[in-house]
């Protein structure tokens, strides 16, 4: 494995941490306004409580701005020095797998073992429970997606 082709899948994977992160911020936090970051520390039915979790968003999309930028950033590193050829297929892969990875760490993390927040906040404890399993799986199929792409060839693929 040439040097950059590890540009390459580390440029993919960050990009699809970040842009993962992006959806996930853009869609649960803001458009729909559930799954703050900390809602279920500071629950948000206080304007103090709102402001904190917005707060703690604002860090949250940061972290995947820069995440974002890193990507692009080993992307044309790839790109300028490498006079080698990869498919669309297996750079989507690659985005696809790296959001998967944000999707199943931070379930794992910030829904399960800390419990800082949950999918559906303001729901009972047990639908609390599904919607974080269900985004769980939902971080699976991402990985298992993103891996069939990256592992297929087409002719001429390196």
């Amino acid at each position: 494995m040439t040097n950059y082709k590890k540009y390459l899948i580390a440029a993919g994977l960050f990009l699809g941490i970040g842009l993962g992160g992006f959806i996930d911020g853009i869609l649960f936090h803001q458009l729909l306004q559930i799954h703050n970051m900390l809602s279920n520390i500071f629950f948000p039915d206080t304007l103090v409580n709102i402001q904190i979790n917005m707060f703690w968003d604002g860090l949250f999309h940061a972290f995947t701005f820069f995440t974002t930028l890193i990507g692009i950033f080993l992307l044309w590193i790839t790109l300028n020095n490498s006079s080698e050829k990869y498919s669309i297929l297996y750079f989507f892969g690659l985005l696809i797998l790296g959001w998967g990875i944000f999707n199943f760490v931070e379930g794992i993390i910030d829904h399960l073992i800390l419990r800082l927040h949950h999918v559906l906040q303001r729901s009972s404890h047990s639908n609390q429970l599904y919607s974080d399993i269900a985004f769980e799986c939902f971080g699976v199929l991402l990985l298992i997606i993103g891996t069939i792409f990256i592992k297929t060839r087409r002719p001429n693929d390196k």
